[in-house]
């Protein structure tokens, strides 16, 4: 897929253009929006183009005939001259330098200019010379916040985020659908878990022939070179820089070598340990009694079913528990896409969404939904044009009187406020007492120590206004770590004053993630798994969270958006 090279490159231009002294930030902000729009497609943008050509690109949000352009230019030849323009003038890595916390675009410029620092390498080793505190605006404790996130970001290195890395492995599959040269076609590994990154892709086929199955993947546009090839299974190296097995399987064996290419390794152990006291033998080609028979393997659930369990789903297999619940046929019956009834945090052009409050409603009533809570940022974000009480009364008049006229959805009254640092609430009791619910979240002064932010957040609790803790841990993966909080304590704080924990589904934070969402769980606190959309196309990011949620075995009566309007309406008015 093109949508992660373009949208990378459409970031960087909008960072490098953000440093020239001309006032350029109508350009910066149509790069980002572009770059927002196409991350957040469901398909392959090449795929419009090649439908539609430049007026299916423009009619696509935020973009232009200008930036339609682009897209056509890098489609067509793998360049991009506006981006290589840019670069003669700033040939720093912005895309890997602005990963790191502490580091900005104007901030990896700065340290170009004064100690020529080019790349993560560069910064790493200022960091270990400490030539960095030294240059004006930055000092000790920016050194020492430069090097955590160096070391945060090398930990993610090498992995791809879930929201990136399943839309590749989809694009491949729909290709060989298409192809007609495969039968049964499954995505494998840690992408089908939907873990929140990803080291390599695994794809499983069946086929009457291998080799022209084997020809058509190193083909594919998707590919960057050829790492092995054989009868049986293919390696390659995407251009989105992950690598990818296709692997070709006796249809007879489909079953037993997903089972083997999806389950984690503890769990795969687990299962054989199963087999072998039950005499039988385990691995991908099959379920094999003493005598050497196969006696399950063609699907998932033969094995399972052979081995005395329940067939499981595959978020739940990392070992966690699952397989004895699966042996006493006790699996709980998790959360699915169909059952979310409405996205309760939501924003618009009132605040730094890209859309009205009309369009995202349409939006989310086009995806089946029968509601949406609009969560406008409070005054303090500053960055994303949060309103103030004054402001905030006209945007709730309003979206009374859009609820009031629109069809087949309800508009609820909501905003994204801010716990400040002392705990308090963004906005006056006045203003939220008009509101159906209230998101709060904390966005400013993360470096708290782990007693002040715990007290903060439960503070914010016990004003009695906190209906939903939106991205409870702050995290962005590889990026930013997780605030220092006592979770415990948040917790038993939540369930005391009726806080429903969110999960936040944009693929680079999914917070709650799926270890602290079974933690959660365990207080019997609820859920609203949302999307955070900022535009039309955020909607789609929906699965993400339900993937992450389904890995902390919630069910649909653990997560609130499940309800109905009536009975959401009725549960926050408790």
């Amino acid at each position: 897929m093109y949508n992660s090279r373009i949208s990378g490159l459409f970031l960087e231009i909008a960072d490098m253009l953000a440093l020239d002294e001309k006032d350029r930030r109508f350009e910066v902000l149509a790069y980002r929006k572009a770059a927002q729009t196409i991350d957040d497609l469901p398909g392959d943008v090449a795929e419009i183009y090649r439908k539609s050509g430049l007026p299916g690109l423009m009619e696509l949000p935020g973009v232009g005939k200008s930036i339609a352009g682009a897209i056509k230019e890098y489609i067509e030849t793998g360049r991009m001259a506006k981006y290589d323009e840019l670069k003669k003038r700033y040939p720093i890595d912005f895309r890997n330098l602005t990963k790191i916390q502490g580091m900005g675009a104007k901030r990896a410029y700065k340290l170009y200019r004064t100690i020529g620092v080019k790349s993560v390498e560069d910064l790493k080793a200022a960091v270990e010379r400490h030539r960095i505190r030294s240059i004006s605006g930055f000092g000790e404790k920016s050194e020492a916040e430069i090097a955590k996130g160096i070391s945060q970001f090398e930990s993610g290195k090498g992995r791809m985020l879930i929201g990136t890395a399943l839309p590749e492995a989809e694009a491949i599959v729909r290709k060989l659908e298409a192809s007609g040269l495969a039968g049964r076609i499954v995505i494998g590994g840690s992408t089908r878990r939907m873990k929140e990154t990803v080291g390599d892709l695994d794809i499983l086929v069946t086929a009457e022939r291998s080799g022209p199955v084997m020809d058509f993947v190193k083909k594919l546009d998707e590919t960057e070179r050829v790492i092995g090839s054989g009868p049986t299974k293919t390696t390659v190296l995407l251009k989105a820089g992950l690598t990818c097995d296709i692997r070709v399987v006796n249809d007879k064996s489909f079953g037993a070598a997903l089972q083997y290419f999806t389950g984690n390794k503890d769990h795969n152990v687990r299962l054989r340990e199963i087999a072998i006291r039950k005499n039988y033998k385990l691995n991908e080609y099959g379920l094999f009694d003493g005598k050497g028979r196969n006696i399950a393997g063609r699907t998932e659930e033969s094995v399972y079913k052979k081995l005395g369990m329940d067939l499981m789903p595959p978020e739940m297999r990392e070992n966690r528990g699952e397989i004895d619940l699966a042996l006493s046929h006790k699996l709980p019956k998790l959360v699915e896409a169909d059952d979310i009834k409405g996205d309760l945090h939501v924003h618009t052009s009132h605040s730094d969404g890209q859309n009205t409050i009309l369009e995202m409603a349409k939006a989310a009533q086009e995806r089946g939904m029968e509601y949406i809570g609009i969560s406008d940022h409070s005054k303090s974000e500053r960055v994303a044009n949060g309103m103030d009480d004054r402001q905030f009364s006209k945007h709730l008049d309003e979206l009374e009187r859009l609820d009031s006229k629109a069809e087949g959805i309800r508009i609820l009254k909501s905003s994204e406020i801010d716990i400040l640092k002392d705990g308090s609430l963004d906005l006056s009791d006045k203003t939220m007492d008009r509101m159906d619910y209230r998101l709060a979240s904390v966005h400013m002064n993360l470096n708290m120590t782990r007693e002040e932010m715990t007290k903060r957040i439960i503070k914010a609790f016990e004003t009695g206004y906190v209906d939903v803790w939106g991205h409870p841990t702050d995290r962005i993966i590889g990026i930013r770590p997780p605030i220092n909080a006592d979770l415990d304590r948040i917790f038993e704080a939540a369930r005391e004053n009726n806080v429903a924990v969110e999960i936040d589904s944009l693929p680079d934070r999914l917070d709650l993630n799926d270890e602290n969402i079974i933690k959660a769980r365990s207080y019997g606190l609820k859920f609203a798994i949302d999307t955070d959309s900022h535009s039309t196309s955020g909607f789609m990011m929906l699965r993400y969270g339900i993937g992450t949620a389904r890995r902390g075995w919630l069910t649909k009566a653990d997560v609130i958006n499940t309800k109905s309007y009536g009975q959401l309406t009725r549960y926050f008015k408790r």
